[in-house]
């Protein structure tokens, strides 16, 4: 897996109201929420990056009012994952 590192100099974040230890989560959740607001990443990218479940990320997204997109891809991969849950029981 590729990763990029991003530099904030710590004295921006001093102004930020996170505890230090929370610093990375908080931010990666955050970046996560607004790439998926702005439809810039999927919602299993979004949940992934943010380091939650599908059902936490559906929450926050709740909590935080961003409607949750579903387009016909998502769909698609529903019916394909239900057909395959269906068939194995």
């Amino acid at each position: 897996m590729k990763t990029i590192t991003l530099t904030i100099p710590e004295e921006l974040l001093m102004d930020v109201k996170i505890p230090r230890q929370r610093w990375q989560a908080d931010l990666k959740r955050e970046l996560a929420l607004q790439l998926y607001r702005e439809n810039m990443i999927s919602f299993a990218n979004a949940h992934r990056l943010a380091e939650m479940s599908k059902v936490e990320f559906h929450y926050l997204l709740g909590e935080r009012e961003i409607p949750r997109q579903y387009d016909m891809e998502d769909y698609e991969k529903d019916l394909e994952n239900l057909t395959k849950w269906s068939s194995q029981s």
